[in-house]
């Protein structure tokens, strides 16, 4: 269980496992940024595959771990550090000096959607989902990087219904590269990863930064303003309400 990884013929591995769904307690978005921060700034190191195990690719933060701590004497400790974790992660995949390479299977919702739409490529397996059920957590965040995954009017339709779209309707949108079986992800996402890793490693991140530099969004300043809802929605109460039914596994009863 935890964060690993590997590398091999230029192509770092990177696999997170923190069973039973892959939601991501406040230490692990921090230490998976300083994973792919190394890893980018490491010469033997020309593309990373970011994967998963077990059910899901990731579902987000880890809630119980947010609503256990609530009560602490900081007041928000565990919201703060997940909201600062979260941004440190996906701005680590968004910034690591290598292309990097989504491998998706199952579920990929909240905070998977952050690292996935900040992926230079995205390969899903046939029963991949994606969306983002934070509405229903009296939350916000990562439409940023779902608008880069599907169109506007879908993306808003996602946020405001929590609904999901598959690995199909990605890959007729043209974000996801590949629809595979689950059993061929991998394989499949080292044989992209392959052909990135015979170029030239100064081209190639060259391109990584050139890439960012034209792209028409800055994705890390519009998360950390949708990051500010989330939290102004917690200051409110709203959201420990969202979190409790979730956690509680029942409807919430909201009053406001």
């Amino acid at each position: 269980m935890g964060i690993t990884h590997r590398i091999e013929a230029g192509i770092a591995e990177v696999v997170v496992d923190f069973p039973p769904v892959n939601a991501l307690p406040v230490a692990a978005w921090f230490e998976l940024a300083d994973e792919l921060r190394a890893l980018g700034r490491d010469p033997a190191v020309r593309v990373v595959i970011l994967a998963a195990e077990g059910r899901g690719f990731n579902a987000g933060v880890d809630i119980k771990e947010m609503q256990h701590d609530r009560n602490d004497a900081a007041g928000f400790t565990a919201l703060i550090g997940a909201n600062r974790g979260c941004a440190a992660a996906f701005a680590a995949v968004y910034e690591c000096e290598v292309p990097v390479i989504a491998a998706v299977a199952g579920h990929c919702v909240g905070g998977g959607i952050g690292l996935v739409g900040n992926a230079d490529i995205v390969i899903a397996s046939t029963d991949a989902t994606f969306g983002l059920p934070e509405v229903d957590r009296g939350a916000l965040g990562a439409a940023t990087h779902l608008a880069r995954l599907v169109p506007q009017h879908r993306m808003r339709a996602m946020v405001y219904t929590c609904a999901r779209a598959t690995a199909a309707e990605l890959h007729a949108y043209g974000s996801v590269l590949q629809v595979v079986p689950r059993a061929e992800l991998l394989d499949a996402a080292r044989k992209v990863a392959a052909e990135i890793a015979k170029k030239s490693p100064a081209v190639i991140r060259a391109a990584k930064q050139c890439l960012n530099g034209i792209d028409p969004i800055d994705v890390k300043r519009s998360y950390r303003f949708e990051q500010g809802f989330t939290f102004e929605l917690n200051l409110s109460g709203v959201a420990d309400e969202a979190r409790d039914a979730f956690v509680e596994k029942r409807d919430a009863k909201f009053t406001k």
